[in-house]
């Protein structure tokens, strides 16, 4: 279905034509249509009348009067009123609510948009090292734009980019044949932990000791030149590492493909040879460099972007633009989305730049986004860390929220089952930490409370879930599926919480369209919140239970818990049925 605004703005597209037909063909004006700030403004306004004014040396009052004659008010609008010096508050009719909420019944949110393949790159953990805190916020933004995106119908490919090659393979090889061979032959195995104190142990050695240092090179050389089992040990590396951090994924119900920095390997000789046969490349101190216009150092020069060093190792810069190159030209990607923290704006911005003069991205044909994002703090406001100043693992804090939430069920004393709490406290706890995550300005710092996230009252996860369980309650209550009437029952709107509700539920479209712009995913948080507060209001309000309205009032709950339901699983929060 339409939005209401997206209606309304083609009706005033052609009452404007129509009222000025002389002077709209020198000019296109799109009409400017806002949600109404207070009831007694109607629903929407229409904001155009001043522009309009200014060009048409006629007071704004007056153009306001001509263009509402205009107006086809068809079976959407009820009425319309001039306020002010020129504003035309609109009232949507009645019928046309109710015409909305069948829709919603039937799945029809949104108008499809023609279908895009859309790449998004997030999480891109390292290998030997444990997902921390600072992963969070990608996984959880770079997951919720992939169900966006799935859900608006696009062709959405989840990238993982994991660090998966370079020294650090070598320095942890050679110390693994000098230390623990049987881990190399399969004798024995280990986990991430071992791995990560390994890999310690190793970088140790590596900064203090020459001779390791060398070994360690050499251990690079031969992975990088397919030796087999430089490869085999390698491989075995990144699946200790992968088993590890595949337990977090499980954990946030998070699907991606790994496809790490090795998988673009092969590729970089090409890149470096083809930006020097396209003229682009400058050496300096011996190192590869692209200077690009607009980046300037501190000192005034420009920036380089150095694409391999001077000992003819490759870097982050080269491994990007080969992946820009590979998802353009073999992915055939309309869209590509970076999530990663603000620190890397800098560099994404470089590498676009890079891939425009190269010739690999054409911003006509490709869209390119980096979603940056801030720090998640602790209670002291500085970078969320343990009592003993350590990065927080991102397992750890996920299990502590799962037990805050079990300890917050207990003290409920809610009559269920002991697998019945265990599920929710998972849910619960989940949800609670990704959607305080998401309902953060995804470019703003954040401070991190379980306190804060577990509770029933405000913008949480907790409070939603327990709006969606109230619908759930009163389903049962009445005692009749919605899903047999909906066809067959006339909705009758008429008290304000219903009209209220009504016009709220017909806006999600509006707002799944505004995140796919911008990629704010709080803006979903908020519509979700005051979905919340509309049907808490209207229950308030209107009695479902043995009324005249029952059944439509029963409809109008079911549109809200269909939308609010979708919405949390958009962000990647899971409902439940009791709480």
């Amino acid at each position: 279905m339409l939005s209401p605004r997206t209606e309304l703005e083609k009706i005033f597209e052609k009452a404007i034509q129509k009222s000025f037909p002389k002077e709209t063909s020198e000019f296109k004006l799109d009409p400017d249509i806002k949600e109404s700030t207070q009831p007694q403004f109607g629903h929407y306004q229409f904001n155009s009348a001043m522009k309009l004014s200014k060009i048409l040396k006629i007071p704004p009052r007056q153009v306001a009067e001509v263009i509402t004659s205009n107006v086809d008010k068809g079976s959407l609008i009820e009425s319309l009123e001039i306020a002010g010096p020129g504003f035309i508050n609109i009232t949507l009719s009645p019928h046309y609510l109710e015409k909305s909420i069948k829709q919603i019944l039937r799945g029809e949110t949104f108008d499809k948009k023609a279908k895009q393949k859309i790449i998004i790159d997030f999480s891109s953990p390292n290998i030997a090292k444990e997902l921390h805190v600072g992963h969070l916020r990608s996984t959880i933004i770079g997951d919720s734009l992939s169900r966006l995106f799935e859900f608006l119908g696009h062709d959405v490919l989840r990238l993982n980019h994991i660090g998966d090659w370079g020294t650090q393979f070598g320095m942890l090889i050679a110390y693994l044949k000098e230390e623990c061979k049987e881990i190399l032959t399969g004798q024995k195995t280990a986990d991430l932990a071992e791995l990560m104190a390994w890999y310690k142990q190793s970088k140790a050695r590596f900064d203090a000791d020459p001779e390791f240092k060398k070994r360690a090179q050499k251990e690079v050389y031969h992975l990088q030149n397919g030796d087999e089992e430089s490869l085999e040990a390698w491989k075995m590396i990144c699946d200790i590492s992968k088993k590890g951090y595949q337990e977090i994924y499980e954990l946030l119900d998070v699907s991606i493909k790994d496809r790490g920095e090795s998988f673009y390997n092969p590729l970089l000789k090409s890149i470096v040879e083809d930006l020097e046969k396209k003229g682009l490349v400058t050496v300096s101190e011996g190192a590869k460099c692209l200077f690009l216009e607009g980046f300037a150092s501190r000192d005034g020069t420009t920036q380089p972007l150095i694409i391999q060093k001077q000992d003819g190792g490759y870097l982050y810069a080269t491994t990007d633009l080969a992946a820009i190159r590979q998802r353009i030209q073999d992915e055939k990607a309309d869209r590509i989305i970076y999530v990663t923290d603000a620190g890397q704006s800098l560099h994404f911005n470089m590498i676009f730049k890079a891939a425009e003069a190269a010739g690999y991205l054409d911003r006509t044909k490709t869209k390119v986004d980096h979603v940056p994002f801030g720090l998640v703090l602790g209670p002291d406001g500085k970078k969320f860390k343990t009592r003993s100043g350590e990065t927080e693992k991102l397992i750890d804090l996920l299990n502590k929220a799962i037990e805050k939430a079990r300890l917050l069920i207990e003290e409920r004393h809610l009559e269920m089952t002991p697998s019945e709490k265990e599920e929710l406290a998972k849910k619960l706890g989940i949800g609670a930490v990704k959607y305080a995550d998401l309902s953060s300005h995804r470019t703003s710092d954040y401070v991190f409370s379980y306190d804060r996230m577990l509770r029933f009252e405000g913008n949480t996860a907790a409070y939603l879930m327990y709006s969606y369980v109230r619908i759930q309650s009163i389903k049962r209550k009445v005692g009749i599926d919605p899903q047999l009437i909906q066809e067959k029952t006339d909705l009758e709107l008429s008290h304000p919480s219903e009209i209220a509700l009504s016009l709220h539920l017909t806006q999600f479209g509006d707002v799944l369209e505004q995140v796919s712009v911008d990629l704010l995913p709080n803006r979903l948080t908020e519509y979700l919140y005051g979905l919340s507060n509309h049907f808490n209001a209207f229950f308030r309000d209107c009695r479902v239970e043995g009324t005249s309205q029952e059944k439509s009032r029963l409809l109008l709950a079911e549109a809200a818990a269909k939308t609010l339901k979708q919405g949390l699983f958009i962000l990647g929060v899971e409902t439940v049925e009791r709480m």
